[in-house]
């Protein structure tokens, strides 16, 4: 579909990457990994056709499409939000417009001409391609992708202009998504989304009919979508064969073989400079040590990255406070007519690690201003807790940060309470390296100030943390940062966000807002939260009213069609059969040869460990190109082995087996 042939491209003295290339097939689903500034979205953007690589070429098929969805959304205008997305089907209507037109001209034409009769052809073929559109499900499949996304059907009608730019981004993916590209490339595509319309997306692009290429920084997302990872790292790209955790597994793996083979090459080369050293004088081994010269100057030296110091960042010892953090009672909260919650009554205690979720416009800010008392409630009491201390990050703290001061003296202004904390080595987990640190704040970007201020609020001493989105501008190496120190940290937090990876090991319990109802609170982390969510929608679809017994009948509901019912069970028990059984009996035979595969690369790397297998260079190359032969067969069948089990679990899903009362 797309070929992308020795592609470089430099800023500056920094080379981003450098004689890239790679095959997009059709229906692929890849990742774009590795660190901010890497490379991913100026990849993307050349593939659009936004920027021109510096060297290479990027050739595409004839007629495919490109979609790019960027971090900037779509402007703000008098179009309505019905408007702006319709128009991704500007060519149908517009194809009616001309039936239209030609219908008309045919009025002035004498229809025994032979303009006349082209005119009809004419017509006829623009009415089929009209057809094979179907232009009767435009308004439906607008309105199905706008209310995934979270759009409420009474705000469709309203101009863009009036809708913040993380609403507007969901109004460009919803034309992108309906314009059904050959390939999607979607930059942080989730960013702005709350988890209900980020589940609907996840499902969406599953089912989507062509390619997709990914960045995000949300793992669960990216492992769910995608089979494929390019991972951007040290102006290279490297390929693996599976999703963003299988690459994560595999780019240990692979560094770590790569050790012992630089390790092996340094073993060889010692000896035989050894040997050239004692013997180049010696005129009967002259001959020999001339031979081993020549051997080192052919051999391709392994070089591996610095990968430089692991970077570790802890909170400041908290406070001792009360059992009870804080508590509100009856509280409501109301902006002029507008009431976003009342009579809501909530206990937050000692070591409760919050999750806060729910649709765009709930209240989820609304309640995190409250609780840190930025703000007042209408109506009601918060009542804090002994001796509580607390950290709040806003989305627009970064607004508050002093433009003259640079980034280390922002950090170097706040006191930590005594606590020994390198400034430096904090700026890092939030990606300011080197000489950022002296960049002053009037010159970053809003995704710089953002990891700027969410560093500076970390490092006071605190006994509750209110953090609202705080991973929107990490990449993944410092979500993980940030969680390590969320894992170790003494006091108790509230988490706005969506990002179910990063709140899973963190929180004990989630708080989930409604618009119009009051927020719930749910025992456990976002994927317990989820799956009861989802436990709750199977149960009101099976109570809806599609399901129930006619009104008038007097059959008894408990004994109703009990042989109907086991029909049916038999039957679904004989196609989930059907269904498995072959994919049961590849999943066997693919695990036989993943067993079989890594005992042969565990062999082989006990031979590779023996210096003697390099005094004989062919059988040295022999053994080498084997275990990568062997990495690429395993990457192929691991993929395969991921994608049974999903297969399998789709069809338990689907076809779900009941026990008899």
């Amino acid at each position: 579909m797309i070929a992308i042939q020795n592609i470089s491209i430099q800023f500056g003295a920094r080379s981003l990457f450098r004689d890239l290339s790679f095959v997009i097939q059709p229906k692929e689903r890849i990742a774009f990994a590795g660190p901010n500034g890497a490379g991913k979205s100026t990849l993307m953007k050349m593939l659009v056709g936004e920027l021109t690589p510096d060297s290479g070429r990027i050739i595409r098929a004839r007629g495919v499409s490109v979609g790019y969805l960027a971090q900037e959304g779509v402007e703000g205008t008098e179009r309505t939000v019905y408007e702006e997305v319709e128009s991704a089907f500007a060519g149908v209507i517009g194809l009616q417009a001309k039936i239209d037109d030609l219908g008309e001209s045919l009025t002035a034409l004498d229809p025994a001409s032979e303009a006349y009769r082209e005119t009809l052809d004419r017509m006829g073929d623009l009415q089929l391609r009209l057809e094979d559109a179907d232009p009767a499900r435009i308004r439906p499949r607008i309105e199905t992708v706008l209310l995934g996304l979270g759009f409420a059907r009474d705000k469709l009608d309203r101009p863009t202009r009036t809708f913040s730019g993380g609403w507007r981004m969901r109004i460009a993916l919803a034309r992108l998504l309906l314009q059904e590209p050959d390939l999607l490339l979607l930059d942080e595509p989730t960013n702005h989304l709350d988890l209900d319309s980020q589940r609907w997306v996840e499902k969406y692009l599953l089912t989507y009919p062509g390619g997709i290429a990914l960045i995000s920084h949300d793992r669960a997302f990216l492992d769910s979508i995608v089979r494929r990872t390019l991972a951007f790292e040290h102006g290279r790209v490297e390929e693996y064969s599976g999703n963003y955790s299988f690459y994560e597994r595999e780019s240990v793996a692979r560094r770590e073989l790569l050790v012992k083979a630089k390790a092996n090459q340094d073993r060889v080369i010692r000896k035989t400079q050894q040997f050239i050293d004692r013997f180049r004088a010696k005129a009967t081994k002259a001959s020999q040590a001339q031979s081993r010269i020549k051997m080192l100057e052919r051999i391709e030296r392994i070089e591996l990255e610095n990968e430089g110091p692991e970077i570790h960042f802890q909170f400041p010892p908290a406070p001792a406070g009360g059992q009870s953090v804080l508590r509100l009672e009856n509280v409501a909260k109301q902006y002029g007519p507008l009431t976003v919650f009342e009579n809501f009554n909530l206990a937050i205690d000692k070591g409760d690690r919050i999750a806060v979720v729910g649709v765009n416009g709930a209240g989820k800010s609304t309640f995190s201003r409250l609780v840190s008392r930025r703000e007042e409630p209408t109506s009601g009491k918060i009542i804090p807790g002994h001796n509580l201390i607390t950290t709040h990050f806003a989305q627009d703290q970064a607004e508050e940060l002093n433009p003259e001061l640079t980034a280390l003296a922002t950090l170097e202004e706040v006191d930590t309470g005594g606590a020994h904390i390198d400034r430096r080595s904090v700026l890092g987990c939030f990606l300011f390296r080197g000489d950022d640190v002296f960049k002053p704040v009037s010159v970053l970007s809003g995704g710089e100030k953002s990891r700027l201020a969410l560093a500076r609020m970390l490092l006071a001493p605190s006994n509750f943390l209110v953090l609202d989105e705080p991973t929107n501008h990490l990449d993944m190496a410092s979500q993980t940062r940030l969680q390590a120190a969320l894992l170790d940290y003494e006091g108790s937090f509230v988490v706005v966000s969506h990002n179910r990876d990063f709140l899973d090991p963190l929180v004990n319990k989630v708080l989930e807002f409604r618009v119009g109802l009051p927020p719930r609170v749910f025992l456990g982390n976002v994927s317990d939260y989820i799956a009861k969510r989802e436990e709750e929608e199977r149960l009101a679809a099976t109570a809806s009213p599609h399901s129930s017994t006619h009104p008038g009948t007097t059959r008894p509901p408990a004994q109703a069609n009990r042989k109907d019912q086991r029909r049916a069970e038999a039957q679904r028990r004989q196609e989930r059969a059907r269904r498995l059984k072959p994919l049961q009996q590849e999943l066997e035979s693919v695990e036989t040869r993943i067993t079989a595969l890594e005992e042969e690369r565990t062999t082989l790397a006990t031979r590779a460990n023996d210096p003697a297998l390099f005094e004989v260079r062919e059988e040295a190359m022999l053994v080498i190109h084997r275990m990568r032969d062997l990495e690429k067969e395993l990457e192929s069948s691991y993929t395969r082995w991921n994608d049974l089990t999903e297969e399998i679990e789709t069809v338990e899903a689907e076809l779900p087996i009941t026990q008899d009362p």
